[in-house]
């Protein structure tokens, strides 16, 4: 819709660029805030908060490159591209980071980890919410064509130079749908914190409402760089989503081991 917020001389504004930079502050704030509720020391909240944020951007590319290796590998110099930088890349790649930074700098600082990855959660699910609408103003991680009066049908020549998007056909608004399912798990996820029974069961909701949302989107989404498995009948974000689901599920069903894990690594 609006890929470029203004332009000035040879200064330009991605709106995307400033939509996540919002979601990721928004994030941060709501995450160090639930921290201190739960008893974790606020600036080691904010530490993590920014290397998980780091590291989720570098996952994100990774996996959006990985997915799509067989055009990068014959065109390596479009890796550092400015339409490779511009795409968001792949959500689930940017968890996987994500997590790996985390476990790493809780386990070095011996943080309550799934206490904390509790209060993080909620943060997490609004950033993103705020980011994909970042992503509709660019046009990337756009949808199937359609029939259906909810169709957003994309003019701006810069959607389709930077990201690839198909102009001038009514598409799904997958980012919209994306952004309004991460909304709603915002205010469910704030919910279960306020009345949580055990350490990991904020986390585990996220993981397990998340995972079945992006599951079904994917059957949506018609942008390259998701991945294809058994020869085209599942993305690899699916598969990712599936694990997520299975992950959120386990948590929950452990929750006594999980409480005694979480009240151990508190000490």
């Amino acid at each position: 819709m609006f890929p470029r917020l203004f332009h000035i001389g040879n200064f330009s504004l991605p709106t995307y660029g400033l939509l996540v930079s919002i979601g990721v502050l928004l994030g941060l704030w709501v995450s160090v805030r639930n921290s201190e509720r739960q008893g974790i020391d606020p600036e080691h909240a904010w530490n993590l908060g920014i290397l998980v944020v780091l590291c989720g951007i570098i996952g994100a590319k990774v996996l959006y490159i990985v997915n799509d290796w067989a055009y990068y590998a014959g065109h390596p110099g479009e890796i550092f591209s400015f339409a490779s930088l511009q795409a968001g890349g792949v959500f689930s790649g940017g968890l996987i980071g994500a997590f790996a930074a985390a476990a790493w700098y809780m386990g070095k600082n011996r943080m309550p980890a799934l206490r904390t990855c509790d209060a993080f959660a909620p943060g997490l699910a609004l950033g993103h919410s705020v980011g994909r609408i970042g992503c509709f103003a660019a046009g990337c991680c756009y949808g199937k064509p359609t029939t259906h009066f909810w169709g957003v049908t994309f003019r701006n020549p810069l959607a389709q130079a930077w990201v690839g998007t198909p102009l001038g056909v009514a598409l799904e608004p997958t980012q919209l749908f994306e952004s309004a399912v991460e909304l709603a798990n915002f205010f469910i996820l704030m919910w279960v914190l306020k009345h949580k029974k055990f350490d990991g069961q904020v986390f585990g909701a996220y993981l397990f409402l998340y995972g079945v949302a992006r599951y079904f989107l994917e059957f949506l989404r018609d942008d390259p760089g998701r991945g294809s498995l058994f020869n085209g009948r599942m993305s690899g974000t699916q598969l990712i989503a599936i694990a997520l689901v299975a992950t959120g599920g386990l948590i929950w069903w452990l929750r006594p081991g999980v409480k005694a894990l979480g009240t151990q690594t508190a000490r």
